[in-house]
């Protein structure tokens, strides 16, 4: 069973069980993002992605950075980051999904692609350093993405379409039962940044 959803509105769940998926759609006018899109492109200190695949540790075309209220340190996929301090931008950003969530968040982590060749395999956000079930709000900035979520179990799939300047919140077990997804596509060459708000423990 395949899902194409395009609904927003916070108080709709998107997912038909074992879990939580609000979209909130575009949470920032055209100019506001375009605004905080070209800052962070600016500001945020990029870095390539490590990863570890078939025992070897190789460097994504994808770039990465991690902000956070204190040095945390934050380990996924066999590799350790270390949080850098919040920038303006970052800490309006996050006064903005706070507000809009009511959930507090500890940490971002960010992520730049590039072009449309640029995704993320099948993967849930459930390292040990994370709070368990706690929700984690991501905002698109940039190219209009599609997101996919497969159940672990049922194999069933959810698909969105993520916009930019929009807010999508996945909590409660979520990380439990579905895998999501940023699937490469050839229709978009534009850079897209997600902004992942989290909480560390």
């Amino acid at each position: 069973m395949s899902l194409f959803i395009n609904t927003s509105g916070s108080s709709f769940n998107l997912l038909p069980r074992d879990g939580t998926l609000n979209y909130y759609g575009k949470i920032l006018s055209k100019e506001t993002a375009d605004l905080y899109f070209q800052r962070l492109l600016d500001t945020i200190e990029w870095r390539q992605d490590e990863v570890v695949m078939f025992g070897k540790k190789i460097l994504t075309q994808r770039k990465v950075s991690w902000y956070s209220d204190f040095p945390y340190e934050y380990t996924y996929s066999h590799t350790t980051k270390k949080a850098l301090p919040w920038t303006d931008t970052l800490r309006i950003l996050k006064k903005i999904i706070e507000k809009t969530t009511r959930e507090n968040y500890n940490s971002c982590l960010l992520n730049l692609y590039h072009n449309g060749k640029e995704g993320m395999g099948w993967h849930s956000d459930a390292e040990k350093d994370l709070k368990a079930h706690a929700a984690i709000g991501v905002i698109s900035l940039g190219a209009d993405r599609k997101f996919s979520l497969k159940h672990k179990h049922t194999q069933e799939k959810v698909n969105l379409g993520l916009e930019h300047g929009s807010l999508l919140v996945m909590k409660d077990q979520t990380q439990d039962y579905w895998l999501h997804s940023l699937p490469p596509t050839k229709k978009s060459f534009e850079k897209r940044i997600s902004l992942t708000f989290r909480t560390i423990i």
